[in-house]
């Protein structure tokens, strides 16, 4: 079974500089991401990018999950894009 720790780990280690916050239950997951690559990417190439660190696990082991992905500046204005 996929863990929180798993895709956090698999996230910080495909998205260089990044740090992931991963909560979930074994099937559903929601993940915060900070990254300074997402600087000037759409939300949807943000999470194209988290999805192609993810590989196949997300069509194998992960059911459903939802992200937030930020820029460092953007976190420290509390999640404001």
């Amino acid at each position: 079974m996929v863990t929180a720790q798993n895709i956090k780990h698999w996230i910080e280690l495909h998205l260089a500089n990044s740090q992931a916050f991963v909560e979930g239950d074994g099937h559903h997951f929601t993940a915060t991401v900070i990254c300074a690559d997402f600087m000037g990417l759409s939300t949807l190439e943000r999470h194209r990018r988290v999805y192609s660190a993810l590989g196949n696990r997300m069509q194998a082991d992960i059911h459903a999950l939802s992200l937030k992905v930020l820029t460092p500046e953007e976190s420290s204005r509390g999640g404001e894009r």
